[in-house]
């Protein structure tokens, strides 16, 4: 086959459906995701970072080379889910930009990365001004993420119309990617037009012609191959995973693409190690002589469109019938319990499509009485989301704003507004359909941001919907409760929060910070007036005066506050927003005299008094500030049994030793001892600033003495990875120290004698562009060091020698 002819492009669909609670903008655990707090790190974890820094192996095992998979690829990345990179991973999220900029440099100046339509809706199914605003914020956030403008985009589930096509030629997008099943007619050069029975040649790009006059390329990636990845096993082996797509093409003279798309979490987290078999399978392609990797810009620019498509009108890749999947009972679904079905889905749309229909309008009627033009703004408005700068802010009104309405309260009127419509857009995120059952976290999640346009709509003085929306709940059915509205109240409605909320978060949080005249917590900031906090033995009292300040919409509030602690999860807080200054300073000394007296029941009844009878508990409070103050709980707790087992521990070591030598069994409390107190002094040592060879010793020697375990091995082999590249860090910062190079190298040595598997992924990582940076300096470094570098590469599975590094 001739390279100049015959190519290959693999796309990656990486999308994760938005996980943050609604008023916090941020995702609150998630214990099905455990060891992980949510999914989107677990995800991450297996897929989206391995990708940036794959692996590829020799016959025995070891790394030959590290590789970003997103350099050789076609890509797209959720907007969100790139949001949520941003701020969690920012490592992977540079990893991500720096492949396309690689990418250019390989393909002809053709970035490898597509846009999405922002929030994963389905675009047939959408009005016009969602769709037009979809498009909008979706290339912005492109642009603003990758510093150039996107050729392609990604249609969510790649569900698509004629008037979807027509969007995107408005917003001067070039191609887009299909399913195979989605063309109807194709028509040939000089030929005549010709149904598709089931599936087009994917190996050719093709011009779609629109009502409008005006053309898109397509391109139908191959179903077959597609499938094989998803499905049936081809990760199992990257080189006939890559020898697959190769024969897919044909052994002529004809320029051909051989080309798959799948959701991109196949490689990693679907199947385990997948990244590293779409590195092999890369690297397969990139040695073949017959065939030439491209992404679909390059290829679109070398070869365009000769042939013609038609499309089927409201199609898509995972639902044979069209767009019912996010409309009807059409039975595509995941799983589920025998006799289930999704009947719940139609209302469910219907409910929202109400929703919308009484927010569009007070939106028009609001902002129209603030802004020039209420949808123009609000397709600008992804200037503000992606950057809350008080130039950008100020920029924004000055083009948006009537001249006469750009003080402070009617810009906080306007935020509001857009972040209602924000709301309204993201409740029809298409995974809220996709799945089996209406009380599902993916559909609670969705009517988690149709409760939140609902409150802004409330705030607003707009219509209040909630009750006429829970009715139509009570007429969706669900599977597992009487309606959807069951699970809307016990899941959805108590996430609802107001700045007042906030502030109750804000007072609890107070009690335990190190720095409480200073704390942020999600997208809220306190800026305190006045703040105090007292304490006795585990017993705390604290009282403030502040401002709670809102990032997204720039309301504040102000709020007087005291909250009592009277240990483990005991604790009772008040808080007024009415309470004026002089009364706030007399609430402040009496509650100080009782709390010293001591009389603590007079404390609350002055906390009642001053502040009134509106209160909170511990119960009240989000679910990560409930695990932060359990875990202080805890930890102090553990303190105090700690110093309890550890008397047990130093009173009867002898007699411990004389009971094992002559083979009499250890009472269980002895063992409980042993296994508490080795292991606390585990994780210390792995903790400390400096490492301990002498102390790693001792522990090695003891957990074999007393055959006591590891308590938790995965978390030990996290921790002592984390320890390890830490200390490997310090090697690259420094001079060529052959002692640190040997404290490393024994510090594994004595982890593997305790039977710690450390994981060693960003080790390997730090040691490559070690490898890569030092390797000049190598030929002048003592024997002692190479020796010592060398070793630490076999114990990290590295193999020296055919290095092929890329630098990410």
């Amino acid at each position: 086959m001739d390279p100049k002819k015959k190519y290959v492009c693999i796309h990656g669909h990486f999308y994760q459906p938005p996980r943050e609670n609604a008023w916090l903008e941020t995702i609150e655990v998630q214990d099905s995701a455990a060891p992980f707090h949510d999914w989107n790190e677990r995800i991450n974890f297996e897929c989206y970072a391995p990708n940036a820094a794959a692996r590829i192996l020799n016959t025995a095992g070891r790394i030959t080379a590290i590789v970003n998979n997103y350099e050789r690829i076609s890509f797209n990345f959720g907007p969100t889910l790139l949001s949520w990179l941003a701020q969690n991973d920012s490592e992977t999220y540079r990893a991500i930009q720096v492949a396309d900029r690689a990418a250019r440099r390989r393909f002809g100046g053709h970035g490898s990365a597509m846009a999405q339509v922002y929030n994963h809706l389905i675009m047939p199914l959408a009005t016009e001004a969602d769709r037009r605003t979809q498009v909008k914020w979706g290339l912005y956030d492109f642009e603003y993420r990758f510093s150039r403008p996107a050729e392609g985009i990604w249609l969510a589930e790649t569900a698509v119309d004629l008037v979807t096509l027509e969007n995107l030629v408005d917003a001067g997008v070039r191609y887009t990617v299909l399913a195979p099943r989605q063309a109807a007619a194709v028509l040939p050069p000089g030929g005549e037009w010709t149904p598709v029975p089931g599936s087009i040649d994917p190996r050719r790009a093709y011009r779609c012609e629109l009502p409008s006059g005006r053309s898109i390329a397509l391109f139908f990636y191959d179903g077959n191959v597609s499938q094989g990845v998803a499905f049936e096993g081809l990760l199992n082996d990257g080189s006939r995973f890559a020898e697959r797509i190769i024969s897919t093409l044909d052994n002529d003279d004809t320029v051909q693409l051989a080309h798959i798309a799948t959701d991109g979490e196949s490689y990693g987290h679907h199947h385990t190690r997948g990244e590293m078999a779409l590195a092999a399978c890369l690297d397969h392609l990139d040695q073949h002589e017959g065939v030439t990797l491209t992404n679909y810009a390059e290829f679109l620019e070398l070869f365009p469109p000769e042939w013609s498509v038609r499309i089927h009108e409201n199609s898509s890749w995972s639902c044979v019938h069209g767009v019912e999947r996010w409309r009807g009972n059409c039975g595509c679904h995941t799983g589920g319990e025998p006799g289930w079905d999704q009947r719940w889905r139609g209302p469910l749309r219907a409910a929202l499509d109400w929703l919308r229909d009484q927010i569009d309008p007070f939106f028009i009627a609001a902002a129209g009485e603030l802004l020039l033009d209420p949808w123009a703004a609000r397709d600008d408005y992804i200037e503000l989301v992606l950057n809350r700068g008080p130039q950008r802010i100020e920029d924004f009104f000055q083009r948006h704003a009537l001249p006469e309405k750009t003080d402070k309260q009617h810009r906080i009127r306007v935020l509001r507004l857009l972040e209602m419509q924000r709301h309204a857009m993201l409740m029809y995120t298409s995974c809220g359909w996709f799945f089996n059952e209406v009380s599902g976290l993916e559909t609670q999640q969705i009517l988690q941001y149709a409760n939140r346009a609902m409150h802004l709509c409330e705030v607003l003085d707009g219509p209040k919907l909630q009750s006429s929306f829970v009715a139509l709940l009570e007429a969706t059915p669900s599977n597992v409760y009487a309606n959807a509205a069951e699970p809307y109240h016990q899941y959805v409605a108590p996430t609802r929060v107001g700045l007042r909320g906030v502030g109750a978060h804000f007072a609890a949080a107070s009690l335990f910070s190190a720095a409480p005249e200073q704390l942020e917590l999600f997208n809220y900031r306190a800026e305190m007036e006045h703040f105090d906090r007292l304490q006795a033995g585990h017993q705390r009292l604290a009282f403030g005066r502040t401002d709670i300040f809102s990032h997204l919409t720039a309301s504040r509030q102000r709020f007087s506050f005291a909250v009592l602690y009277l240990g483990q999860q005991n604790m009772l807080g008040v808080l007024s927003d009415e309470l004026p200054r002089q009364r706030y300073e007399a609430a402040v000394e009496d509650l100080r005299r009782a709390f010293r007296a001591p009389d603590l029941g007079q404390v609350i009844q002055l906390m009642t008094r001053y502040f009134g009878d509106t209160s909170f508990t511990f119960w009240h409070l989000f679910r990560d500030e409930k695990k932060k103050i359990l875990e202080e709980v805890t930890s102090r707790n553990l303190e105090i049994i700690e110093e309890d087992f550890r008397n047990i521990y130093n009173a009867n070591y002898q007699l411990m030793l004389a009971m094992q030598r002559d083979q009499i069994a250890l009472p269980e409390v002895f063992t409980t001892a042993l296994r508490f107190v080795l292991n606390r002094d585990l994780v210390a040592c792995l903790r400390t600033d400096e490492i301990d060879l002498r102390e790693l010793e001792r522990l090695q020697h003891d957990f074999l003495l007393w055959k006591v375990g590891l308590s938790d091995p995965d978390a030990l082999s996290h921790l002592a990875g984390e320890r390890i590249f830490r200390e490997l860090k310090k090697i690259t910062r420094g001079a060529l120290d052959p002692t640190m190079m040997q404290v490393l190298v024994e510090t594994i040595t004595r982890l593997h004698g305790l039977g710690i598997d450390p994981n060693f992924w960003k080790s390997q990582n730090i040691y490559v562009n070690l490898l890569h940076n030092r390797r000049e300096l190598t030929d002048s470094a003592s024997a002692e060091w190479t020796r010592a570098f060398a070793r630490l590469g076999a114990l990290l599975k590295v193999e020296l020698e055919g290095w092929v590094i890329i630098d990410w």
